[in-house]
This record gives C-alpha cells, sequence and structure tokens, in this order.
C-alpha cells in the first residue's frame, strides 16, 4: 500500500468548516462566534475555495457576504451536526499511488465527553453528495482525530501519548499497536510521540495541534511557557526538553522555534482558558494565526511568518473560541489539490 499523508503546505484544493448552531453549545455566543467563523471563511476565499457545513445556507450567507466573503468560492451544504471542530472529525486524505484515498476514522466525541452521533457521519454523507468527485473514502473503526496528529509529508507524524493512548478511545490497543496501525493508514516510517504539554480548558487530552507542529520537514513551531509561575511551565519545559532530543529521520535534530506564552484567561464560567499560537492554518499563499488581543499577537505573527516565507501571514482573532476550548485550526480541514470536485 503505496500512501502518503501530505504535509498542510502542500497545495490544497480547499478547506472545510462547520457553521456554529443554534442548538450546539455555541447558543449563547453566536453574536461573537458568527463573525469569527465568517472572518475565517473570507480569509480562506481569497486564496483558494471553502465549503461550509450549515443548518441553514439562507442564514449563513449574508454574513459571509457582510465579511467580504468571496462567493464564487464559497460551497454551502446544509447537513446535520453535532459541532464545528471539523479539524477533529472531517475527512483526512492520503495520497495513494497517483490518486486520493480518503479515511474516515471513527470520532467519539474525544473519548466520550460529547455527543458525536452526527459529526460522525458528516465525512460519508459529504462524499455521497458528490463533493469528492470519484475520490474512494473508506472508513475506519480505529477513533482518531484530525488534530492528534501531524504530518510532515515525508514520513513522519508527531502526536502525544496523552490522546493517543487516554481511555475510551482505542484502550483494546497498545502503543505499539496505534503506531503499526497508523503507519500502515498513512504510510509514514514513524510518529514521534510527545509525552508533556497539556494546556488549561483543553477538552481533547492533548491535541498536538495546540502544542508543537511542522512547519517544514526540519522545523517544528512549538507552544513554550515564560512564566515559571504558571501552572503549565513545568510541562512545556519538559515538552521542549523532548523535542531537544527528538532527531529528523537524516539523524540530525530538528530547528525549534518557541512561540510566546498568551496570558490564560477566564471564561464566561469562571473556568481557565490557555491559548495557542500553534493552532495555526496553513492554506495556498497564507497562513492563517490565531490572536487573542494579547500582548504576544504580534510576536506570534512575526515567528510565524519567518517560518513560511511567500505566503501572507493573517492574523484571525479567535479569542471566542477558546470559550469552547479550541481555535482556528481546530475549525478547519484542508484537503489536498485535486480531492474536491
Amino acid at each position: 500500500m503505496n500512501r502518503r499523508l501530505p504535509a498542510e503546505w502542500e497545495p490544497q484544493s480547499g478547506v472545510q468548516l462547520s457553521w456554529p448552531r443554534p442548538d450546539s453549545d455555541w447558543a449563547d455566543l453566536l453574536d461573537r462566534v458568527e463573525p469569527c467563523v465568517a472572518a475565517i471563511v473570507a480569509a480562506i476565499s481569497r486564496f483558494e475555495r471553502v465549503v461550509v457545513v450549515v443548518h441553514d445556507a439562507e442564514a449563513v450567507r449574508p454574513q459571509l457576504e457582510a465579511a467580504g466573503a468571496q462567493a464564487e468560492q464559497v460551497t454551502l451544504i446544509e447537513l446535520p451536526a453535532n459541532d464545528t471542530w471539523v479539524r477533529d472529525y472531517g475527512a483526512l486524505t492520503v495520497e495513494e499511488g497517483d490518486a486520493f484515498r480518503l479515511l474516515d476514522f471513527s470520532f467519539n466525541g474525544w473519548g466520550l465527553k460529547f455527543a458525536a452521533n452526527l459529526d460522525n457521519q458528516v465525512s460519508r454523507r459529504l462524499h455521497a453528495a458528490g463533493l469528492f468527485g470519484d475520490q474512494p473514502m473508506t472508513s475506519l473503526p480505529m477513533i482518531l482525530e484530525g488534530g492528534s496528529i501531524d504530518s510532515d509529508g515525508a514520513g513522519t507524524i508527531l502526536t502525544t501519548s496523552d490522546c493517543l493512548l487516554s481511555l475510551n478511545r482505542n484502550t483494546h490497543l497498545t502503543q505499539a499497536e496505534i503506531e503499526a496501525e497508523l503507519c500502515a493508514q498513512f504510510g509514514a516510517r514513524r510518529l514521534l510521540w510527545l509525552d508533556h504539554g497539556h494546556l488549561a480548558g483543553d477538552d481533547t487530552d492533548s491535541h498536538v495541534d495546540i502544542l508543537a507542529r511542522f512547519a517544514s520537514p526540519d522545523t517544528i513551531i512549538h507552544m513554550a511557557c515564560d512564566d515559571p509561575a504558571d501552572a503549565h511551565d513545568q510541562a512545556f519545559a519538559a515538552m521542549q526538553l523532548q523535542l531537544q532530543q527528538f532527531r529528523r529521520l537524516d539523524g540530525m535534530p530538528y530547528h525549534l522555534v518557541a512561540l510566546p506564552w498568551p496570558k490564560p484567561r477566564l471564561g464566561r464560567f469562571g473556568q481557565v482558558m490557555a491559548p495557542s499560537y500553534a493552532n495555526f492554518l496553513i492554506i495556498n499563499g497564507a497562513v492563517l494565526v490565531p490572536t487573542y488581543q494579547d500582548s504576544a499577537d504580534a510576536e506570534a505573527l512575526r515567528l510565524i511568518g519567518a517560518c513560511f516565507p511567500g505566503r501572507e501571514v493573517i492574523g484571525i482573532d479567535a479569542s471566542v473560541l477558546i470559550e469552547q476550548g479550541g481555535s482556528l485550526h481546530c475549525m478547519t480541514m484542508q484537503f489536498p489539490m485535486g480531492v474536491l470536485s
């Protein structure tokens, strides 16, 4: 099985999102979250196609128009869904020889924490509706969320042991069995397992896309805590040490780029929320970076932009997204060039 999981920086045919629904946990935040999602769609539409799963296309279309989205680049598809975090239930695309295959892993609401019955059907329904043309789709029983892995496109996948080995996901499998299955499905040569790092307010059991990301096959961008009094400090120091010990396939160390630490803040229910700049999205010609009305925003934009020369750096205020435990990258799923019909 000659497969490869493309890196996010490779050419894309489009990005999928799911619009916040009035009957979801976003109900009392719609006035804030809808403009945020509209801004994300508008930014992406300047560069490539955007597919948005919605509950009511006629209600969403005027909001996208007001945000400046390019209508000819946006496809609205009405489907039922539980939540907005399409990164975790959207189909993952692998190259298979000269073609593509969509892998629809099972999604169980981050280890049975939340309802996922509708989210778990979205990719199959999009496939049945013809969104992916004649690209084949394989449904897999293994529980896996897209935010829990990051590919360098060259045979290495970055992940976290806290998530992949957590209870209520794949407890019948050992770490070695999980690695073997993912290497087989993605055509990867190895997984790099991070054993440290977490963010307050995170329901995913430490998805890697809020902690550390590939910027190239030899560069990893990662969050770093610079406040010794912060409860995250020791975990992120341990994570950074482990990243320093990782080696590329050629035996050389990775070039590491440490992102600044935005101040954790309290949500509307008094819960601690820790933002992450690592939750950026790479698209054709640009990189979208979540910002949080924080003094560290400008430095995060500069550092991430320097890792992607030739791409426009676009900051998106994602302050409202962390109210529900996610951010910009969590809201999206990209598809390689040639996948969308």
